[in-house]
C-alpha cells in the first residue's frame, strides 16, 4: 500500500484543521496517512513516503513560520525524486504577499525532485465549508495519484 505523510505548522489551529481534513480525504481513498506537526517531524522522514503533503501558515510578509525553518533547512539534505507532493496553508490577504509560505514550500519540493500534483492550496485564515471539502479533495486526489 502506498504511504502518505502530512506535515504541518499551525499557530491558531487553522492549518491543523486543514491537515486533518486532508487526512480524511486520504483515508477516503483507502490510505492511512501519517499526520505530524512539524515540531514532531524530521525532513529526512519525507524520503520514506510515496506521497508528501506539507502545510504552513504564512507569517508576516510572506514568510515561513519560525517553527518550520529548521525543517525547511533540513530539506536541503534530502532528495524526493519520484514522490508525489502537494502544499496547503492558511494566509491573510492583509499582508503584501498572500500565502508566501505555501509558494516557498512548493518551490523547495520541486527543487528536490518531487512531482507537485496540485497547485498550492491557500485559504483566507480559516477554511469555509466549501474549502473544507476542497481540503478533503486535495487528500483524495494526491492519494489517487499514487495508484
Amino acid at each position: 500500500m502506498s504511504s502518505i505523510i502530512i506535515v504541518y505548522a499551525s499557530m491558531t489551529g487553522n492549518t491543523e484543521e486543514m491537515a486533518e481534513l486532508i487526512a480524511e480525504g486520504v483515508r477516503s481513498a483507502g490510505i492511512e496517512p501519517v499526520l505530524k506537526s512539524v515540531l514532531d517531524a524530521s525532513a529526512s522522514e519525507l524520503e520514506q513516503y510515496a506521497g508528501i503533503i506539507l502545510g504552513a501558515y504564512t507569517w508576516g510578509d510572506g514568510d515561513l513560520p519560525d517553527e518550520m525553518l529548521d525543517f525547511y533547512e533540513e530539506m536541503d539534505d534530502i532528495r524526493l525524486a519520484g514522490r508525489k507532493a502537494a502544499v496547503f496553508g492558511s494566509a491573510d490577504s492583509s499582508y503584501p504577499v498572500y500565502g508566501g509560505a505555501v509558494d516557498t514550500l512548493l518551490d523547495k519540493l520541486k527543487e528536490l525532485g518531487a512531482e507537485v500534483e496540485l497547485e498550492g492550496f491557500k485559504v483566507e485564515l480559516s477554511p469555509s465549508l466549501g474549502e473544507k471539502e476542497q481540503c478533503r479533495q486535495l487528500g483524495s486526489k494526491l492519494a489517487a495519484s499514487l495508484s
